[in-house]
């Protein structure tokens, strides 16, 4: 009996040996959201040719926000009606962001799950194995897609900011894409993850085309968004604090239109996002604009679009509290004199009742005043003159940075939510 007590002894410690050594246990990198474009069906004048596609490369340059030790690439056919084939994909060091130069020395091919071609269902993702690659923060990275067979619906995010190219044949590999067609859209790109410390967590930001950055400039990567970035990275305390920006130029809150509307795309844009632990929430204006963009409706439906309107809001942050995110509420901007919507006293109204429900305690986890800080202090229903890019809807360059600049980097550095992100590893 003690003979047969000692092997059992034996054996056992062997089992615990051998599961702690297997790989299955092994230490998995702690991902992180590093850069990421909210996706949607590419419309027909922002979409490319079939012959432009037919065996061509699209190179597409991402400016991370974090970096880390290895990376790897979301890929997206979710618009699609049949399988997309990437042929080969690869990735580089940008030489310069506004131009299709790469550092030939960094470029590396991914693969997945082993190959260095991919074929996605239609309505579906992609992530590539990982890679390691050494990228610092604010890195830019050009990522080449070799296709041969273009797809008849196209997925993508039309209001990248940033410079693409294309051009026939392979060439993903070159060093520069001479004579490639230029465009300012992104395709079939959707995410980059990168290794980082077991601290590191992101943020993301809904919203639409006042987040995506329409009046910021090419190229530049100046949306508030991008300056929130540069300040957390400035800050010793939030460092480690990754920016998605996830906002979509038209989005509504209530109804489709470029792109899912905000509570159709929350789970896939905000809660699957890799290490999401904060949502800033900066959406509604074009669901205001839009009710009575074409002529005044009756006072019960604007009352209506209010209630709506804040009730999708209490799903957003329920969703996100289930899921451990604390969600911030961005006061709605001002946008009286926008040609667009041409909005009336009654739109005011609706934008002003919006906002003291997102200012009322109980509701978002915090709240970013934006409304207070690019408001004209003499016509507070108007942008203030130097932050309005000109058309009294979308902020300029400079509108962006002090909307960046206002947002307290405390709300990325309670103790409480680190404990927590701890105890979650």
């Amino acid at each position: 009996m003690l003979v047969l007590k000692r092997i059992q002894q034996f054996l056992a410690i062997i089992a615990v040996f051998v599961c702690v050594s297997s790989p299955l246990h092994a230490a998995q990198p702690h991902w992180v959201g590093s850069w990421a474009a909210s996706q949607q069906l590419v419309e027909p004048h922002n979409a490319l040719g079939e012959d432009e596609l037919r065996d061509s490369t699209l190179r597409q340059v991402v400016h991370l926000s974090l970096g880390g030790t290895e990376l790897r690439l979301h890929l997206s056919n979710r618009f699609g009606t049949a399988p997309l084939r990437f042929v080969s994909v690869h990735i580089a060091r940008s030489v310069i962001a506004a131009s299709s130069k790469i550092d030939t020395a960094t470029d590396k091919a991914l693969t997945f799950s082993g190959s260095a071609d991919v074929t996605i269902p239609a309505g579906a993702d992609y992530v590539s194995d990982p890679i390691e690659f050494r990228a610092t923060p604010f890195a830019d990275i050009a990522i080449s897609l070799h296709l041969e067979t273009p797809p008849a619906e196209e997925t993508g995010h039309p209001g990248s900011r940033a410079t693409s190219y294309v051009s026939r044949g392979d060439h993903v590999s070159e060093a520069e894409l001479a004579d490639a067609k230029k465009v300012e859209h992104w395709y079939f790109i959707s995410g980059i993850d990168v290794a980082a410390p077991p601290a590191a967590v992101a943020v993301v930001t809904l919203g639409d085309s006042i987040t995506d950055g329409h009046g910021a400039t090419t190229d530049a990567n100046n949306r508030w968004p991008d300056v929130l970035a540069d300040r957390l990275q400035g800050n010793a305390a939030t460092r480690e604090v990754a920016v998605l920006n996830q906002g979509i130029g038209g989005n509504r809150i209530l109804l489709d239109g470029l792109g899912p509307n905000a509570l159709a795309r929350f789970d896939h844009d905000v809660l699957a996002q890799p290490a999401a632990r904060y949502v800033i929430v900066l959406e509604g204006i074009n669901d205001i604009g839009t009710l009575s963009r074409e002529h005044e409706v009756p006072a019960a439906e604007h009352d209506a679009l209010v209630r709506h309107i804040t009730a999708a809001y209490e799903q957003m942050i329920v969703r996100a509290h289930t899921h451990g995110l604390k969600v911030f509420g961005a006061t709605i901007l001002p946008f009286l004199g926008s040609g667009y919507y041409h909005p009336g006293t009654a739109a005011e109204a609706d934008r002003e009742a919006i906002n003291a429900w997102i200012r009322a305690p109980g509701h978002f986890d915090s709240v970013i005043d934006l409304d207070k800080v690019t408001r004209d202090p003499e016509q507070p229903e108007r942008l203030k003159t130097a932050f309005d890019s000109g058309d009294h809807l979308h902020p300029s360059p400079e509108g962006y940075a002090a909307m960046a600049n206002a947002i307290p980097l405390s709300l990325f550095t309670s103790k409480r939510e680190a404990a927590r992100h701890r105890t979650r590893k």
